[in-house]
């Protein structure tokens, strides 16, 4: 007798995805008008502002995405990557980490060659570009091939050891090859599941991607980026002024709430494309924050653009509106503009003297500072 199943792809109509076009209509159209707006206020700003807010939505969308999956990049490092292949100024910073080089590689791969087909040689760079040693910690990987479940079914757990819970099992290796010649040939060409928008394209990849689990590790990332190329299809454009990671991010436990559920319901996604757009939404209202960033910063340039400033002093204002964390102290200035702290301290005080600092309250080791505000 067959057991029942456990997850959709144990169903005998999977992959026969379906959804409530209806009921979704409302949302979606609400979603493509947002994104319409979106862009046309962007493309308002003039290059080189649509540059910078390309660049803060892909440091944000990067390291958010890590983050999903508990891998934590630096932010600096990932804006200076993706600066040097945008070919804007990189910051000052030097990036060492290959896990950045990676991550960053693939979603740009993903934005910008949006209209390039997504083949299995394409995902087999994507994943090697996120494991670059061949491990994660202290785990070896399968890098650029499909899972072989040699140390058992690939499972998506969560708790402590001999206490763990299992939230998901992908389908059995043996499957991937034919699982993922249904999928890509779907995502290229549309053959099987029909969808009319690619917005909605955009969340059934996802999840049906995440589903199938084709790699040792990095799926939910991967997963992201064809969510991103499918979202760049509908917009025709490789401009991102908006992170879908990080409004998942904020998400995180409706997000893998719904994916559970789904992931263990029928053939009928409904609420997990209605989860989808709501974050989409909710993602390119957040985009605002990033207008508001990019739009101080050109002021504050505007207002600085008689003010002479040295190399050094350029990078740790530029640091400070990219949104720097912690406190602007002598020491982390002379450690980021490699200079010794004597210098770092002359640089501030002049800054301070023409109005571009200010003192934090406090004094001694604990004395900090701040941009001015620009009005």
């Amino acid at each position: 007798m067959r057991r029942q199943a456990r997850y959709i792809h144990e169903l005998p109509d999977w992959p026969t995805f379906r959804w409530d076009q209806d009921r979704l209509a409302s949302t979606l159209a609400a979603v493509r008008h947002q994104q319409g707006r979106l862009i046309g206020r962007m493309e308002a700003l003039g290059f080189p502002l649509q540059q910078e807010a390309v660049l803060q939505t892909l440091t944000e969308e990067t390291v958010k995405s890590s983050e999903i999956e508990g891998q934590m990049l630096d932010a600096a490092q990932v804006r200076s990557s993706i600066a040097r292949r945008l070919g804007m100024d990189a910051g000052g910073v030097d990036v060492v980490d290959r896990r950045v080089e990676g991550v960053v590689e693939m979603m740009l791969d993903a934005t910008r060659n949006y209209e390039q087909p997504l083949t299995e040689e394409r995902l087999f760079g994507w994943h090697s570009s996120l494991f670059p040693t061949g491990r994660r910690g202290m785990r070896k990987l399968h890098v650029g091939a499909w899972r072989d479940d040699s140390s058992g079914a690939m499972q998506v757990v969560s708790g402590p050891g001999g206490r763990e819970r299992v939230h998901f099992e992908g389908p059995p290796a043996k499957r991937l090859d034919r699982e993922m010649t249904t999928f890509l040939r779907w995502f290229n060409e549309g053959t099987g599941v029909a969808v009319a928008d690619d917005v909605l394209k955009a969340g059934l990849a996802h999840l049906w991607f995440v589903t199938i689990h084709p790699f040792d590790d990095g799926n939910g990332r991967i997963a992201r980026a064809i969510a991103d190329l499918a979202l760049a299809l509908s917009e025709h454009s490789s401009q991102r002024f908006y992170s879908m990671s990080a409004q998942s991010r904020r998400e995180r436990s409706d997000y893998y709430d719904i994916l559970e559920r789904t992931q263990k319901g029928t053939m009928d996604v409904t609420a997990w494309m209605e989860w989808f757009l709501g974050c989409l939404g909710r993602a390119i209202g957040g985009a605002q924050t990033t207008l508001a960033a990019v739009l101080r910063k050109a002021r504050v340039w505007q207002a600085l653009r008689e003010v002479p400033i040295n190399e050094r002093q350029r990078v740790i204002v530029n640091r400070l509106l990219d949104g720097f964390e912690g406190k602007l102290t002598t020491s982390k200035w002379a450690t980021i503009a490699k200079c010794s702290s004597d210098t770092a301290l002359r640089d501030i005080l002049d800054l301070v003297e023409r109005g571009v600092l200010v003192r934090n309250p406090g004094a001694g080791r604990s004395t900090s500072y701040s941009l001015a505000e620009v009005r």
